[in-house]
């Protein structure tokens, strides 16, 4: 049996380079292609494909320009002129130049849209069209993170025409500059993207990708083990050192800006009490997880951000000790057994619902039955963002990838107290001295100073605990040998535009 699954392995795969097609197994489907609201990176992927950003960060860390071509900043800082890229065009054939930029950004700031990410320039005055290819940003201060937030694929320029024809279901049919256009998407199957064949920068290569959703990490494998898919991300650690032995597959692993972690209702009992918090902290063995679960593959949390990212420092450790977690639950006159509801993704994260699982099991250990529950990703997002007054839930994972390579987007949305789900600080989490230093670091100047803000802001998050710190993922995506030049970027985002076929 597993010999025809060989055979239909290789003529799947065959087929597929035949027709020029890249298959991609991501772990979960989009959940929408409009980049604004593209909150998750396999959302993220597909749409940096189809549309792009005036700037961009590269693998290496550098922020370079991308549809803008060269920028400057006046009065302070409270100005930035951007000099666009000349000769560009959507793929509806409307022209990319200033009057585009300027539609996209304030519609991104919209309250009509509501995006998630509008926070990212939420210094942003107004947007001035100078001439057909200069745009000017006037914003109320200062704003150290600009370049950065401007490399995020929500900012991504998309077409005004699009958008405008279709309404709410653009999210369905984007249109962007990139270089792949949008096909079909046909929903829990497949994303088909065909090249662009009038790019303004070099052509892909392989003229259509394909990106599939399986939850299940062992069937990712299987799909790239018999040639199905080209590439499979986020490889179970059983199944690596197997992967490992096979001349046709490559395993890859890359370093992540992204933190694992679990939030706590910080305004709702008993996770309202800053003890219970750091108890359940003080109850998680992270080296055990990290070993057993994780297969040694990952860095065990000592800030609310991972290295890597301008503004980072380790500020301290939640050593396993469950004495002291049975203590401080005492002192918060918590009576044992405490039940409670651990909401946790499937196909997700790396090795997510284990991660959960072996929570559940450590928790048990000082008094605590965790109850697991899952959600399909879609569902599983739109439980979690919701407001307070409608939000029943109680611990859940998620985590974030800090895609700027700056501290402000690592921090500020997710503990600033303006940023209250549906916003993405869903554990509720509230501290006016952290909301000053967020809001402080935004518009300061220089970079020693941001440093020295972030540090004593997450020094004060750490004590305060309104999440289970976990760990810091490492990427480990699965190729194929016929495939060459294929991106596995720091930001989680897979790229194909530049990989081929050998």
């Amino acid at each position: 049996m597993r010999g025809f699954l060989a055979i239909l392995g290789v003529l799947a795969l065959s087929w597929a380079m035949a027709q020029g097609r890249l298959v991609v197994a991501q772990g979960t489907d989009p959940i929408t292609l409009d980049a604004p609201l593209a909150q998750d990176s396999p959302s993220a992927t597909v749409v940096t494909h189809i549309s792009e950003t005036l700037f961009e960060l590269t693998p290496e860390g550098r922020i370079v320009p991308h549809l803008a071509e060269g920028y400057s900043f006046a009065d302070g800082g409270r100005t930035l002129t951007l000099r666009l890229r000349r000769g560009i065009t959507f793929h509806d054939g409307t022209p990319f130049n200033a009057e585009a930029v300027k539609f996209n950004l304030e519609r991104f700031v919209s309250k009509e849209l509501a995006s998630p990410f509008a926070f990212l320039l939420s210094e942003l005055e107004r947007v001035e069209v100078v001439d057909s290819h200069t745009v000017r940003l006037r914003l109320k201060n200062p704003f150290a993170p600009v370049l950065a937030h401007l490399t995020h694929s929500s900012t991504a320029i998309q077409s005004p025409t699009a958008i405008q024809r279709f309404g709410a279901q653009y999210r369905d049919n984007p249109v962007g500059t990139g270089p792949y256009r949008f096909q079909a998407w046909q929903k829990g199957q497949y994303v088909d993207l065909v090249r662009n064949e009038n790019y303004w920068g070099p052509k892909p290569a392989i003229p259509q990708v394909r990106f599939i959703p399986v939850p299940e990490g062992t069937t990712r494998v299987a799909l790239v083990e018999t040639g199905q898919a080209h590439v499979a991300v986020r490889i179970p650690p059983q199944d690596i050192a197997r992967l490992q032995g096979n001349r046709a597959v490559q395993v890859v692993r890359t370093p992540s800006l992204r933190t694992i972690y679990i939030y706590f209702n910080t305004q709702r009992p008993p996770f309202n009490d800053a003890r219970v918090r750091q108890a359940l902290n003080h109850a998680v063995n992270r080296e055990e997880i990290l070993q057993f679960v994780l297969g040694g593959i990952g860095r065990i949390s000592d800030a609310p951000i991972a290295p890597g990212i301008f503004g980072y420092a380790p500020v301290g450790r939640y050593e396993y000790n469950p004495q002291r977690a049975q203590e401080l639950l005492r002192q918060a006159g918590v009576s044992t057994p405490l039940r409670i509801t651990l909401h946790c993704p499937t196909g997700r994260y790396f090795q997510d619902i284990q991660v959960c699982e072996a929570i559940q099991g450590q928790l048990r250990r000082v008094g605590v039955e965790a109850s697991i529950q899952t959600l399909e990703w879609g569902a599983y997002l739109q439980e979690t963002q919701r407001p307070l007054r409608e939000n029943r839930i109680q611990m859940a994972m998620l985590g974030w990838g800090t895609v700027t390579g700056d501290a402000d987007y690592g921090l500020y949305p997710l503990f600033h107290s303006s940023q209250w789900a549906p916003g993405f600080n869903r554990a509720f989490y509230k501290n006016p001295e952290v909301d000053k230093l967020l809001a402080q670091a935004r518009i300061s100047t220089l970079p020693q100073g941001r440093q020295s803000l972030y540090k004593e802001a997450m020094t004060r998050i750490w004590q305060d605990a309104p999440w289970l710190f976990l760990h810091s993922e490492v990427q480990v995506t699965a190729i194929r040998q016929e495939v060459q030049g294929f991106i596995v970027h720091p930001t989680e985002r897979y790229l194909a535009y530049r990989a081929s076929f050998r």
